[in-house]
């Protein structure tokens, strides 16, 4: 974490100008609609994150209540698919982007010492397609023959030649949360490059800032791919082409090369953003600096670069040639290096610390247990021979739900947690907080352990019924995906009461160990953060 020197400031002193709030209904739809602060945008990122959540999670519950038991209990098989298809999209595109993405609006200009975004428009309209998008694709559980029933990953031929008309919808509601995200990462970038106050060089920006820096790239390079992907799905079913159809001479694993050559980055581009507000949180708490901070950024660039070279693992079973299948082994085990770096900086920083365990610290030490088990799962799932008998069993669904959940939910958790005081000036409950995490990290482990069992026990994915034998680990999880559901709505309540002012005052400094820009404003800060640039020596 950058160590600064704040020199003539005079944040405090200027004129807040704040939005023009008009009067009515038009007043307030007119603020939220037209504005161009990237405090206003972080917070809209944040609210349509939280509401996604609550939908996406919705959702999960479904599918987990059909599971309880074996047989059609109480779903048809075909909406069972349409569950675990639209859970998947709504909680990558619709929860854990944007709600990164909203961090990164509110914090990046305040940590490195900026007014605003460099793009302000264009921020606002990187937002405002994401609500249409996402009703879009809602819109499609509405349509004849249901929404789409073939999976988040849209395999080929189940997402062309045997897929609902819906799906046209789904490809282009893809298409606008994929544009959403180049926008703002072309905004992002432009804003780290350009706008940092003068003395603060790269080395010196917070781990936050540079997480998404890498994000932004990685995401600017991926996104086409993916826009790619679904319109050769687009023209195979409207426009005669066969890309992905064996019968024309295309072939269905083509998609799957293609679909993983984005959804792969992918992946790091849920978790980079985690690993920066972990970097963020374990030093405030732990009093001292982050150990190794070189090193983290090097890992960073690292895992981003050797992302693009693992995309196969996911394909080891399609009749890979030997050769390919080795080197995509070895890659896929080579990115555990840089992440081990990572975890051991994360564990060095604590070392000798003076620790509190606040519910920020909570959620970042939960954070690096689980990720850690996530890791190792992914370990066994690189052997080739051990993906052969694990390939679509419930083993992949835990592994990939702890890299995810305690991964990518927890440092969100984390992360509103530590910034909400900054943001609305008012501290959260710490006894609701400690109450949502214990009943999280319990509940989180009920849920998704007893699915590598499952797995291992010949449980395949995506299958709204079972055999006898599964059905007591799937009780197990049952319980565990309903008591994680509803303790997220203490976390709800929580923000909401802090939000609307309940809770003590904090100052600027809201944590003892905090180092940085951003806690040398006041809590909340000025509208506009930083009129005048501070000096960092």
């Amino acid at each position: 974490m950058t160590q600064v020197v704040i020199h003539d400031t005079d944040h405090d002193t200027h004129h807040d100008h704040g939005p023009e709030q008009g009067r009515g209904f038009f007043g307030f739809a007119k603020r939220w609609l037209f504005t161009t602060n990237h405090k206003d945008i972080g917070t809209l990122y944040l609210w349509t994150a939280m509401l996604m959540f609550f939908v996406g999670g919705g959702m999960a519950l479904i599918i987990r209540a059909e599971l309880f038991q074996p047989g059609h209990t109480l779903v048809d098989p075909n909406f069972f698919n349409q569950m675990t298809t639209l859970h998947g999209l709504i909680m990558l595109f619709g929860v854990v982007m944007p709600a990164f993405t909203g961090m990164a609006n509110w914090q990046i200009p305040m940590m490195i010492g900026a007014p605003d975004m460099a793009l302000p428009r264009l921020n606002n309209w990187s937002f405002w397609i994401l609500p249409f998008a996402f009703a879009l694709l809602a819109s499609t559980m509405f349509h004849n023959g249901g929404g789409p029933n073939f999976g988040w990953t849209m395999y080929a031929p189940l997402s062309t030649t045997y897929a609902p008309p819906s799906t046209d919808f789904m490809i282009f509601a893809v298409h606008m949360m994929g544009l959403s995200s180049i926008m703002g990462s072309i905004n992002i970038i432009a804003t780290i490059l350009n706008m940092r106050a003068p003395g603060m060089t790269l080395m010196k920006m917070p781990m936050f800032v540079w997480t998404w820096l890498i994000t932004a790239f990685l995401l600017i390079a991926i996104m086409p791919v993916l826009a790619g992907a679904v319109t050769m799905m687009l023209a195979d079913r409207h426009f005669g082409t066969s890309f992905f159809s064996a019968a024309g001479g295309g072939d269905p694993v083509l998609f799957q090369h293609v679909f993983w050559f984005f959804g792969h980055p992918e992946v790091y581009v849920l978790i980079l953003p985690a690993f920066g507000v972990i970097s963020e949180v374990i030093p405030t708490f732990c009093r001292k600096p982050l150990f190794g901070y070189h090193f983290m950024v090097y890992a960073t660039v690292s895992i981003a670069l050797l992302s693009f070279i693992v995309w196969a693992h996911h394909m080891f079973t399609t009749g890979m040639p030997l050769g390919g299948e080795l080197f995509f082994m070895y890659a896929t085990m080579l990115i555990a290096v840089p992440t081990g770096i990572k975890v051991f900086n994360w564990v060095s920083t604590m070392f000798k610390g003076a620790m509190t365990f606040e519910t920020p610290m909570l959620f970042a030490v939960a954070f690096v247990f689980l990720f850690t088990i996530g890791g190792f799962t992914g370990l066994m799932l690189a052997l080739v021979p051990a993906d052969y008998q694990y390939q679509d069993t419930y083993f992949v669904v835990g592994h990939f739900h702890y890299v995810l959940v305690p991964g990518a939910i927890f440092s969100l958790l984390a992360a509103a947690y530590y910034w909400l005081p900054k943001w609305t000036g008012h501290m959260y409950s710490e006894k609701l907080g400690k109450w949502h995490f214990w009943l999280s990290v319990i509940s989180v482990n009920i849920l998704f352990f007893p699915m590598h069992f499952l797995g291992l026990a010949g449980m395949p994915r995506r299958i709204p019924d079972y055999a006898l034998q599964f059905t007591n680990f799937n009780q197990i999880v049952t319980i565990g995906a309903f008591i994680f559901g509803f303790s997220q709505l203490i976390f709800l309540y929580n923000v909401i009461r802090t939000a609307r002012g309940h809770g003590p005052k904090v100052s600027g400094q809201v944590w003892e160990g905090a180092r940085g820009l951003e806690w040398t404003l006041s809590s909340p800060p000025p509208y506009h953060s930083f009129t005048v640039p501070p000096e960092i020596h």
